[in-house]
C-alpha cells in the first residue's frame, strides 16, 4: 500500500497518457510503442527527495484512486522522456523581507488497475 504519510503528493495529480511511437534504438533493438496511463505531479524538490526511495516499486492506492496502483518513474530507460525533470521555482513572501525560493520537480507515476487473483473453490 502507498504510505499514508505521502498521500498529499497525489492530491493534485493530473491523469495523463504517456505516448511514444515504436523505434529502433542506437543499439539496433526494436522498442515498442508506449501508450500508458499515468499520474503527473509537480512537487517541491525536498518532498521529491522524501519519496525517491519509493521509486520503481508498485504501490496500491486508496481514496479517490482506490482500485489503482502506481509506480514512480525514476530511471527506467523505456520511460526516459518522463523521468523526473525540473519543475521550475516559486518565490514566497515572508514577513522578514526575505523571499525564499522553492524548487519543484515534475514526476510521473505509471497508473494501473489492480487485479486481485480469485481463489479457486
Amino acid at each position: 500500500m502507498w504510505p499514508e504519510e505521502f498521500d498529499y503528493v497525489l492530491e493534485n495529480a493530473e491523469e495523463v497518457t504517456l505516448e511514444a511511437p515504436a523505434f529502433v534504438g542506437k543499439d539496433g533493438l526494436q522498442h515498442d510503442a508506449i501508450n500508458r496511463k499515468a499520474l503527473k505531479i509537480r512537487i517541491a524538490e525536498q518532498d521529491f527527495q522524501r519519496i525517491w526511495p519509493l521509486a520503481e516499486a508498485r504501490y496500491r492506492l486508496g481514496g479517490k484512486f482506490a482500485g489503482k496502483a502506481v509506480t514512480l518513474i525514476a530511471n527506467n530507460p523505456h520511460y526516459h522522456s518522463w523521468h523526473p525533470a525540473d519543475g521550475g521555482t516559486a518565490d514566497a513572501a515572508s514577513d522578514g523581507g526575505v523571499r525564499p525560493t522553492t524548487k519543484y520537480v515534475i514526476a510521473h507515476f505509471l497508473l494501473d488497475d489492480v487485479r486481485d487473483a480469485a481463489v479457486a473453490a
